[in-house]
């Protein structure tokens, strides 16, 4: 029987049958005329090499709803930019590369730092909030839809399902988040079913009943790195430049949006893509700076909302999260028992422990300084500090392209 369980307090929109691709493609195309999409992209020059965006490349082409693909280009030199701009030459939608290692978007990053308007460190929080400036820029789009380039099991359901509830004006949702089973012979998301799960329902075990904890909860994926949302969303949303983008886009949205014009779409059967490495004994990199980064942003959104988060409360949620994450090994284990899947319970238990050892570093950090959390400032901000700002980000943009 089809999944249509209602688990809190956003709206889920379950994947109960298959075969509506083409009915949905047709009803985007209809109300894509009035509600144009843009097609946000953040890309690492290194992805082109990979299959997962030669697929990914081989679907849009297909696509006939997408009006605008932005693709938000890191790590690359000017040979490479060159070489991304022929990659990407085969779609026919309007194409734009942003270059943000180049000359021009440096330049204006600089320009940034002088009016005290930092947008970060280089990662994909700052190719994001740059991409949704350009958008912007353009003022051609109503929608705007995100995913990342290394999704193996990609196809062009998978955009549409996600591009449907905003674009939809019957349904009249503002921002779509969307979610997906990760299993092959094991189960995958190790982030999200053994420190971000547990990690909110510890401090829900804390701090009581919270509207924000709750709603949090209530995403089956919340680390899923694909939504839509309206464009003004973009405009006014803050978002983190680090490794807590995913979990600072729902605090925003949490914020700028009534929960009822808030969903999460099931995109599709499985879900694949490249695995990070947990990197136990380094907090700078893998799993282990992940969860470092998300829990920093966890706690900077719960002292904004009033929560006074005291050096204490820090040091018994560490214990409670690690009971709450050691029960969920226990409930993994059996679901995989059940379906003859994998199951590493010592692989398991360095996880939970290398993400404890996460809380207690973002714990250090947060009572330091609770305010140190890397925060980009919104598009408002920055156009009512450099008025021209968004005029010299898409002109700069446009003359790399050309």
């Amino acid at each position: 029987m089809g999944d249509f369980f209602q688990p809190g307090l956003i709206t889920t929109l379950h994947r109960l049958k298959e075969g509506n691709l083409d009915r949905m493609e047709t009803e985007l195309e209809f109300h894509s005329r009035h509600r144009p999409i843009s097609l946000v992209l953040p890309s690492l020059y290194s992805e082109l090499k990979e299959k997962a965006l030669k697929t990914i490349v081989s679907e849009l082409q297909k696509i006939r709803y997408i009006h605008q693909i932005v693709i938000t280009l890191g790590k690359a030199d000017e040979k490479e930019f060159e070489h991304a701009r022929k990659f990407f030459s085969v779609l026919p939608q309007e194409t734009i590369i942003i270059w943000n290692d180049g000359p021009r978007i440096r330049s204006l990053y600089n320009i940034l730092d002088k009016h005290d308007i930092s947008a970060g460190e280089d990662g994909k929080g700052r190719s994001t909030w740059m991409a949704f400036g350009y958008v912007l820029a353009c003022e051609k789009s109503e929608v705007i839809v995100l995913h990342d380039c290394d999704i193996l099991s990609y196809d062009r359901e998978f955009l549409a399902r996600l591009c449907y509830p905003v674009v939809n004006p019957n349904l009249a949702y503002e921002f779509c988040k969307g979610y997906y089973s990760r299993v092959t012979n094991k189960m995958h998301g190790r982030v999200t079913r053994l420190f971000v799960t547990p990690l909110i329902r510890s401090l829900e075990r804390l701090l009581g009943y919270l509207p924000f904890l709750v709603y949090l909860d209530s995403f089956r994926y919340p680390l899923a790195g694909e939504f839509s949302m309206i464009t003004d969303l973009a405009r006014i949303n803050r978002i983190p430049w680090d490794w807590g983008l995913e979990i600072g886009v729902l605090s925003e949205v949490f914020r700028n949006c009534s929960l009822r014009r808030i969903c999460q779409v099931d995109l599709t059967e499985n879900y694949e893509h490249k695995h990070q490495e947990l990197s136990p004994d380094d907090p700078g990199r893998g799993l282990l700076k992940m969860s470092i980064d998300i829990a920093k942003n966890l706690f900077r959104n719960l002292a904004s909302e009033g929560i006074d988060l005291s050096e204490s409360l820090l040091k018994t949620l560490k214990a409670t999260y690690l009971r709450t994450a050691q029960e969920a090994i226990t409930k993994y284990h059996d679901d995989a028992a059940i379906n003859g899947l994998d199951f590493d319970r010592h692989e398991e238990g360095v996880a939970v422990d290398t993400f404890t050892k996460g809380i207690e570093l973002a714990s250090k950090a947060f009572v330091e300084d609770p305010l140190r959390i890397p925060l980009i400032p919104n598009w408002s901000r920055v156009a009512s500090a450099i008025p021209d700002f968004l005029e010299r980000l898409k002109n700069a943009v446009d003359d790399d392209n050309t």
